[in-house]
């Protein structure tokens, strides 16, 4: 048989109505053999134009052991829990509500309007697609001495966070707020819109923080530390015009664009308000309204709705 033949050959196939389509990767539509070529015809096309259906996620808080499925982190964590399926681990040194909080935090960040879908489907679905989720140890000592970094598990995937850091209630900052948006942004923006959110040079973000620190420093210099070689991507000294100042040399380039989306996305939301002068050696751009004077571009990108990327700040009570 010719490919003209075959061609053909398929295309009456195809519009008789014995080829199904998968839409959306969410259902199976079938093409109703009742229906004339020509409806037929036009009421696939009609589908294929529908809006993708959103999906449902379970969402319970449940805190439980680590389950079977993750065999390579049972020896190491005794508790477990889940929001929008990313996993959280801890260790028996992180009390319960500890966990809970982190878990609170990491909704209210993905689901703002707190109404059990995400705000922003295509980021959660990247970070199931990449398997990363948060481990809670209960202070940096007990993280230093687990032998679960020797170990099988892929430890690369997850975000740290500390107990002891993890602040509730209280006058101290709360660490949780830096460290799951840090997972949020690494993994799940960077992932979906690389060109935006790409933590290397030449992206919208790298771009606008080059600009908050007055320059583009990505090479100055090799740090070895633990053994491991970094390039250092702080300058000998800032410009007195840049904001975001960031001066810790174990933070390459893309650790630095990490940094920066945090102070910004924050300052925003007001978390950092009250600690202008307890930040200022790294971030001057300490509110809402700074930020939108002085910073526009990163303000706009943090504030389209096009990403969905939280408008209140989360405080642990999704849902209450």
């Amino acid at each position: 048989m010719n490919k003209t033949l075959l061609f053909f050959f398929l295309l009456i196939i195809y519009l008789s109505g014995c080829i199904h389509l998968d839409i959306n990767s969410t259902e199976e539509v079938k093409i109703q053999n009742n229906l004339s070529d020509e409806d037929s015809f036009e009421n696939n096309m009609a589908l294929l134009n529908q809006e993708p259906i959103a999906k449902k996620y379970d969402l319970s808080f449940d805190i439980n052991a680590v389950p079977n499925k993750y065999p390579e982190m049972i020896p190491y964590f005794d508790k477990y829990g889940e929001v929008f399926g990313i996993p959280f681990f801890a260790t028996r040194g992180v009390t319960d509500d500890k966990l809970l909080h982190a878990m609170n935090i990491m909704a209210q960040y993905l689901d703002n309007d707190e109404d059990g879908i995400p705000d922003n489907q295509l980021v959660v679905e990247e970070l199931l697609n990449q398997e990363v989720g948060m481990i809670l140890f209960s202070n940096e000592n007990e993280a230093e001495n687990s032998q679960v970094w020797e170990s099988d598990a892929p430890m690369d995937r997850y975000q740290e966070l500390y107990s002891s850091e993890t602040i509730i209630t209280g006058s101290r900052f709360d660490a949780s707020l830096e460290e799951i948006f840090h997972l949020i942004t690494d993994k799940g923006y960077e992932g979906v819109y690389p060109s935006v959110f790409g933590e290397f040079p030449g992206s919208e973000l790298a771009k606008l923080m080059d600009n908050a620190r007055g320059g583009h420093f990505s090479n100055e210099g090799i740090i070895i530390e633990d053994g491991d070689r970094y390039t250092i991507a702080v300058p000998s000294s800032y410009p007195s015009t840049a904001w975001y100042t960031y001066d810790d040399k174990s933070c390459r380039y893309d650790c630095m664009n990490t940094e920066y989306i945090y102070w910004a996305m924050t300052s925003i939301l007001g978390a950092q308000e009250n600690r202008c002068n307890d930040i200022s050696h790294e971030w001057k751009l300490c509110t809402k309204e700074k930020v939108k004077n002085q910073d526009p571009g990163i303000y706009n990108l943090l504030t389209n709705p096009e990403y969905g990327f939280p408008s209140n700040l989360p405080d642990g009570s999704y849902g209450r």
